[in-house]
């Protein structure tokens, strides 16, 4: 045998609530946001120079699929964190379906990322767990987690794996 398997503890995961599945994609930005930058950088980012600019995002893998689009925007916002960065502080989301899939565009304001202070990385983004679905009127999603609240729709939820 060459090959064993080992546990990791090495992820966390992200509930998001909102009214609307564009909604949905803003609370996850900002959830991540939130997550990776320290508690000095909060205070930090209200004073900072915004730019703005239109994104455009697709998921490659599977087009029509909301839960990959939803995975392709947090891996652009990350992207635009790490390699231009770019330090998503605002944005409003539009989708659309296209003869070739869906198509997130949002007009988003963001700031210089090198004065960011960051506490964590996330390496990935990962399809464990992961769950994009709309609520419907009278539905309640339970929580498994004690620090996460059960929710009530109409709305959207989703839940999303890193690998830290």
């Amino acid at each position: 045998m060459s090959s064993w398997l080992w546990p990791t503890t090495a992820d966390v995961g992200l509930r998001v609530f909102a009214p609307s599945i564009e909604a949905l994609f803003v609370e996850a930005s900002h959830g991540v946001q939130n997550y990776l930058m320290s508690t000095e950088s909060h205070a930090m980012v209200k004073n900072e120079v915004r730019h703005s600019g239109e994104w455009r995002v697709t998921s490659q893998h599977a087009p029509f699929d909301p839960s990959f689009l939803f995975i392709a925007w947090i891996e652009e916002v990350l992207y635009r964190n790490e390699v231009h960065q770019e330090w998503l502080v605002d944005s409003m989301v539009r989708i659309e379906e296209t003869e070739h899939g869906l198509v997130l565009m949002a007009h988003v304001q963001w700031v210089n990322g090198l004065s960011i202070q960051r506490e964590i990385e996330i390496k990935a983004v990962t399809t464990h767990e992961l769950n994009v679905a709309e609520v419907k009127h009278g539905e309640t999603i339970h929580s498994k987690w004690e620090d996460v609240p059960s929710f009530d729709g109409p709305g959207w939820y989703a839940d999303v794996v890193f690998d830290i």
